[in-house]
């Protein structure tokens, strides 16, 4: 009797050494997740935010795990539970995040919000753990306590902000999915979003290529419409590039000439980086790499001036070949009784000096017949004058010193709608350059532009809506917009075109961390605030939260179109003023009043007058 009353503790610390071993094991395991998201090198461009907010939360749990793995006491049920709830939060953390991480660039720009949708998700079940954490029952520091009521409130914050992609993003995203093969807008959209979505390079394209094929076998017919356009843009991609954009699909393991040969590795030098296909006529760039003379071609005559495979930009645009490596391509095909590809006789090489100099000359006699007066060579020259826009800077600049932004914008009242589609798009496509945006608005283009967003093509009003965005940049064109009278029909195609989901975007890319955006945004919107069914869009109580930090804690062009974005809603709705105080924007309206720039101080002073009339009311 006395033997069992004394074995009775022995086994009790066996069960208690156990338990503790397994609390370990869990907890080292939840660190084990925290450290493997910390070290994923990159994200998406267009998840890269909440995956850092994600990972940066996860890591600010470190702290509460290690005390709870430290502690000596056993730990009770309820704790096991809360362990078992973060382990199937974190191992949802970690495959969200590594699909953000590796996953197709387009699919991902595409489910943007489906993937906000995940991520809030993951932050619900950390809440739902910690929710069922009993402190009470276990000895955490004060330190840690404090800690996780900090880290309770942003997930509760996390849950219900809604995140939004780039402004510029989901307009070309858009535009380049039109069911048309050949709009007007497409290849300068298609320019815009590869570079938004870092596919510029063919190195850039393979990979994505791949993250594609992937996702079609995975997804085996599961959301086919966003898998459908995600195919779609990423043929777009390619065929901007030169590159084949219909056997996506096929493997490059190997060059066609070869597949009777499976066993034998060609040598990957030997294989052009475009078409991946080995080459018969080898020419070295002014960057030192080699590609196949008409692959590179291709890249050149459709107005690329910088290497594939790097992204560096060509000193000029000479091809030499690549004698050495022909050799030693003939060599080995010789070696192992492979026959090379015939040369295509219906692709002869471009001769540089003519790529060089034709565009120059091309483009004086285009913008000489945007005046002619049969309307078929007008229309042909603004065609062609749209493609060139969108091309290149160097074609951008060429357009204007030459003269051609006075003719289309003359075009933009000439009556036929395939005139004005083509010339309103060249003129959005030249306005991405800061310089050509001033040369732009000194011909007064507003009034046509806002006749075509009220009767142009669903195409035309489109690009007209992106040229006035664009053009209202420029603080004299924001006036002239109101005045004459373009709010009305933009927000019409902001609420019912095929574009109407940008008034989100415009919302919410205040919160995101694309810095450069903000002012821009917030012009825009001080745009459409000032009509009704704009500021009835816009009037939101987390919109005038969002203002309020930006007063607070921006920039001085922050504060500045923050404080006018605030005035032109208070002046018309006043409950938005006192929502706004309630957010404690009075002390830092005093402030700007103080030492903000000159506008900044006057809309401050504004602001506060109306605060003292509402309140003498």
């Amino acid at each position: 009797m006395v033997a069992a009353n004394y074995a009775c503790p022995n086994n009790n610390n066996n069960i208690m050494m156990d338990q503790h071993r397994d609390q370990s094991h869990v907890i080292n395991e939840l660190i084990g997740v925290i450290a493997y998201v910390k070290a994923i090198a990159d994200f998406r461009i267009t998840q890269k935010t909440p995956s850092c907010c994600l990972i940066r939360r996860l890591k600010l749990l470190i702290p509460l795990l290690q005390e709870i793995r430290d502690l000596d006491s056993p730990l009770p049920d309820e704790c096991f539970i809360c362990l078992r709830k973060f382990h199937k939060a974190f191992h949802s953390a970690r495959k969200l995040l590594k699909a953000c991480s590796v996953g197709s660039k387009i699919y991902l720009a595409f489910e943007s919000e489906g993937v906000m949708i995940r991520f809030k998700s993951v932050y619900q079940k950390i809440c739902q753990a910690l929710d069922g954490l009993p402190q009470d029952k276990l000895a955490l520091s004060e330190q840690v306590k404090k800690q996780v009521k900090l880290i309770r409130e942003q997930l509760r914050r996390a849950k219900t902000r809604s995140d939004s992609q780039d402004m510029e993003l989901a307009m070309d995203m858009m535009v380049v999915l039109s069911t048309e093969n050949d709009r007007n807008a497409d290849s300068a959209s298609i320019d815009r979003l590869a570079n938004k979505l870092g596919l510029r390079t063919v190195e850039d394209l393979n990979t994505e290529t791949a993250a594609v094929r992937k996702l079609v076998k995975e997804r085996r017919g599961h959301n086919a419409e966003a898998t459908k356009q995600t195919l779609d843009i990423l043929r777009k991609f390619r065929r901007f590039a030169g590159m084949d954009d219909k056997n996506i699909f096929e493997e490059p393991v190997a060059p066609k000439a070869l597949n009777k040969s499976p066993s034998i590795a060609t040598p990957h030098e030997f294989l052009c980086p475009i078409s991946l296909e080995i080459m018969t006529d080898p020419v070295i760039i002014s960057t030192g790499q080699t590609y196949e003379r008409y692959s590179i071609q291709q890249w050149l005559d459709s107005g690329h001036r910088t290497c594939p495979k790097s992204g560096q930009p060509l000193d000029h645009l000479t091809l030499a070949p690549n004698f050495a490596l022909k050799n030693l391509i003939l060599q080995w095909c010789e070696k192992y009784n492979i026959e090379l590809p015939k040369n295509d006789a219906a692709r002869p090489p471009t001769s540089p000096e003519k790529a060089s100099t034709e565009p120059e000359n091309r483009m004086l006699t285009l913008l000489t017949n945007l005046s002619s007066s049969q309307l078929d060579v007008q229309r042909k020259s603004v065609i062609k004058i749209r493609k060139l826009s969108k091309e290149s800077p160097e074609s951008r600049v060429l357009i204007a010193k030459n003269g051609g932004i006075p003719p289309l914008v003359q075009l933009l009242s000439y009556p036929d709608s395939k005139i004005q589609e083509n010339a309103v798009t060249a003129l959005l496509n030249l306005s991405i350059d800061e310089e050509n945006k001033i040369l732009i608005s000194k011909e007064e283009p507003i009034a046509p532009i806002i006749e075509i967003l009220q009767n142009g093509t669903i195409g035309a009003k489109e690009n007209s809506a992106v040229a006035l965005f664009s053009l209202s940049m420029l603080d004299e064109n924001k006036s002239t917009i109101g005045a004459l009278d373009g709010i009305p029909p933009l927000i019409e195609l902001l609420r019912t075109g095929t574009i109407r989901g940008i008034m989100a975007p415009l919302l919410q890319i205040l919160k995101d961390n694309h810095l450069d955006m903000i002012d821009e945004t917030l012009s825009i919107l001080l745009l459409l605030s000032s009509h009704p069914e704009g500021r009835q869009e816009i009037g939101q109580l987390s919109f005038v939260e969002t203002l309020v930090n930006f007063i607070r804690d921006g920039t001085p062009k922050n504060k500045e179109c923050a404080s006018a974005v605030l005035l032109e809603l208070g002046v018309h709705n006043s409950n938005l003023l006192l929502a706004a105080l309630q957010y404690g924007v009075y002390e830092h309206l005093v402030e700007v009043a103080k030492s903000g720039t000159d506008r900044a101080q006057r809309k401050a002073n504004s602001i506060l007058q109306q605060i003292s009339n509402s309140e003498q009311i």
